[in-house]
């Protein structure tokens, strides 16, 4: 029986993900709800791998690397040299593609190119991409208002429009997660 990836590398990126997110909580959806980041990390994770079943064309070696890294560069002390030392420069490019740029101010623009980055990649970072915000549609943080909702459906939309042909799954499971986002808009 092969192994689709070296189990050894998949756990040093888990290891790797979970020392430089150690601490680090997000907003559940009710009031005072405090979750760890790595739950994000694993949902992700669980998007991803459950689309590479589906989708049998998927390199999920690159997927699920970009999937448990996917927010180290942007929310960590972790370097890109660092991240491609010990995990290669494709690894580390995906990675750095799903990373908003902090030279950019307007938050619009900073997503645009991000995703403008992302689709210079293979599909497997578009797919996470995706994968990401599927998981952050579940339910908003108990702290956002309205606005804030509305507008982070409507970059859910523009991320859909945008990576939509890098995973037929994935796309059609976002698709459905920004429809039913719908009950949480006053």
């Amino acid at each position: 029986m092969t192994n689709p990836w070296p189990i050894d590398a998949l756990q040093d990126a888990w290891q790797l993900a979970t020392r430089m997110h150690n601490g680090q909580k997000y907003g559940g959806s009710n009031p005072g709800e405090q979750i760890e980041y790595m739950n994000h990390v694993g949902s992700v994770a669980f998007e991803v791998l459950t689309a590479s079943a589906i989708e049998k064309d998927l390199d999920i070696h690159l997927a699920i690397h970009c999937a448990i890294l996917h927010d180290t560069l942007e929310d960590t002390a972790l370097t890109y040299g660092e991240l491609s030392s010990q995990f290669g420069p494709t690894i580390a490019e995906g990675v750095l593609a799903l990373t908003k740029s902090d030279a950019i101010a307007d938050k619009q623009a900073k997503m645009l190119d991000s995703l403008t980055r992302i689709k210079k990649q293979p599909k497997e970072v578009w797919a996470v991409k995706m994968a990401d915000r599927i998981t952050n549609l579940y339910a908003p943080p108990f702290y956002w208002d309205n606005e804030k909702k509305k507008a982070y459906r409507a970059e859910a939309q523009l991320i859909y429009d945008e990576l939509k042909a890098g995973s037929r799954y994935l796309a059609e499971r976002l698709a459905r997660k920004i429809e039913a986002y719908q009950r949480f808009l006053e």
